[in-house]
């Protein structure tokens, strides 16, 4: 299995990871009645922890359908290779370390390594859009 399918296996437990992180302290704020209700009600602000943690994990799920089209692209156009894998893991650890980061409000650290995550998605999107086909595996 292509290493990219795998980085993409795990980016969709870190998805979930942010999902019960994030929703576990605002059900610990709002009370389990309101996640078990319709959530219609107005609510007041999230303490700052609980918004900090629902801030990454929008984060995450706005840059997940760009490194999803990158990662399956390469693998689906024979392009994947051994700059797509390693672009690919350094944005999921890029991701992993930038949940803590934001969960304990840690400035412009946070932000580099959104960066440097950026930056590796931009690479693989740059092997899908410009590189070449891969050599067939013997």
């Amino acid at each position: 299995m292509p290493q990219e399918l795998t980085i993409l296996g795990l980016a969709a437990v870190l998805a979930l990871a942010h999902i019960m992180i994030a929703i576990n302290l605002k059900t610990r704020q709002y009370g389990t009645a309101w996640n078990m209700g319709a959530r219609d009600e107005a609510l007041p602000p999230l303490n700052p922890v609980a918004a900090r943690l629902e801030r990454a994990r929008n984060n995450y799920l706005e840059t997940l359908p760009i490194a999803m089209i990158a990662l399956f692209g390469v693998v689906l156009a024979g392009k994947a290779n051994g700059l797509t894998a390693l672009a690919g893991w350094v944005w999921l650890g890029a991701r992993v370390v930038y949940l803590p980061l934001y969960w304990a409000g840690v400035p412009k650290v946070r932000t580099l390594v959104w960066l440097v995550a950026t930056l590796a998605l931009l690479a693989v999107l740059g092997v899908l859009l410009f590189g070449e086909k891969s050599a067939p595996a013997l």
